[in-house]
């Protein structure tokens, strides 16, 4: 393995993307989770390919994403993947709405544990469902699900728990045993499960991460996985996701949707994402190199910072930090933005409780790393 180099600032900022476009040239922008290098050559080849032979059209069958995905699946994590139960959408954020729409009915409530992902809320508001907030337990920084309210949540009548495993923001990679526990309790009350797995590739220790239909059969039976390789080989702009079944009753409700929820995806995006599960080796050095930046930050906030609290993700590129200590008003991330040029996602959309955190992407370079944490430095 070796780790990936960053690309410079004076060539990010030509970029076209969101992250680089929404604010003003002078705000270092490390909120939206993109990351900042080259994506890897494969992909790049693919692409190229397509748009020097005008193959710009629309999206059909593509039974090589299903196969690939379940090659990395079975590598990875040591996941029998069905290449025939995997069904492609735009993005995360369709598929968990197209086969929600199999379940819930205006009115319904879907539950979530925050902090968590805040387009989950949007979702839930798209779907004119309620949401059914069941906080994760928190120890300082530590994060673990609340299996007893979330029981409780259960019985008042949810329908569906939309479960973002790894959890972002908060950087917990959930244990085998508490998502065996959550099976069963879904099992046991009706409710069906969708796992938002997007981050799962970026898992340090591969082996830490279960994927959450490889749990147990009670798994298999109450859940969906919802994935997409768009958060670890950087393809957001692509567009194309996976939801993924391993139960009749859940590979009915798939069939169900509408055949559109197909071809709104992306050729290009198809075409990224299955050759993607095949970049292994990229993978592997873009893990690397983060696995170094994580630890930068660390040393960063020790020397620099020591009042910020920061728990070292065990996944992706998302630091949650605990700004308390610096009193920088309401909302820190205002202050940042408007005093120190820095753009870092606000805690409080995450959930209510998290109004003095925010969240940093970590993956860059350490110069751009260096310079964000000096801002921060100014304001203390």
């Amino acid at each position: 393995m070796s780790k990936l180099v960053a690309l410079p600032l004076s060539q990010l900022n030509l970029r076209k993307s969101e992250k680089w476009r929404e604010f003003p040239a002078d705000v270092l922008p490390l909120p939206v989770a993109e990351m900042d290098f080259e994506i890897a050559k494969p992909i790049r080849d693919a692409l190229q390919e397509m748009i020097s032979g005008s193959d710009t059209g629309y999206l059909g069958p593509i039974p090589e994403l299903g196969i690939n995905l379940a090659k990395f699946a079975k590598a990875r994590w040591g996941w029998e993947v069905d290449p025939e139960q995997v069904f492609t959408a735009t993005d995360v954020g369709v598929g968990m709405v197209e086969m929600a729409r199999t379940i819930v009915n205006p009115g319904d409530s879907i539950m979530i544990n925050s902090p968590v992902y805040h387009n989950m809320n949007n979702w839930i508001s798209e779907l004119k469902c309620i949401s059914h907030d069941v906080p994760l337990t928190k120890s300082g920084l530590e994060y673990t699900l609340n299996l007893p309210e979330i029981e409780v949540g259960y019985k008042s009548g949810v329908k569906i728990h939309f479960l973002c495993s790894p959890h972002n923001p908060v950087g917990t990679v959930f244990t085998k045993n508490e998502l065996a526990e959550l099976a069963e309790l879904a099992k046991k009350h009706g409710v069906t499960i969708f796992s938002d797995e997007i981050h799962a590739p970026l898992t340090y220790s591969a082996s830490d991460f279960t994927p959450f239909l490889a749990v147990s059969e009670a798994a298999r039976e109450v859940g969906i996985c919802v994935t997409a390789a768009s958060k670890s080989w950087n393809l957001a702009g692509l567009k194309c996701a996976t939801i993924i079944t391993a139960h009749p009753k859940q590979y009915d409700r798939a069939k169900s949707m509408p055949a559109a929820v197909h071809f709104r995806a992306s050729l290009f995006g198809a075409i990224a994402a299955a050759t993607a599960y095949e970049c292994v080796e990229w993978l592997d050095d873009v893990i690397e190199t983060l696995d170094s930046n994580r630890k930068f930050i660390s040393k960063l906030l020790t020397e620099k910072l020591p009042t910020v609290g920061y728990r070292t993700p065990d996944f992706s590129y998302l630091a949650w930090l605990d700004l308390t200590r610096l009193d920088l008003g309401a909302n820190p991330r205002d202050v940042l933005l408007k005093d120190a040029k820095l753009a870092l996602s606000s805690g409080i959309h995450f959930g209510p409780t998290s109004g003095q955190f925010v969240r940093l992407n970590f993956a860059t370079s350490e110069e751009i790393l260096s310079e964000a944490i000096s801002r921060i430095v100014s304001l203390a």
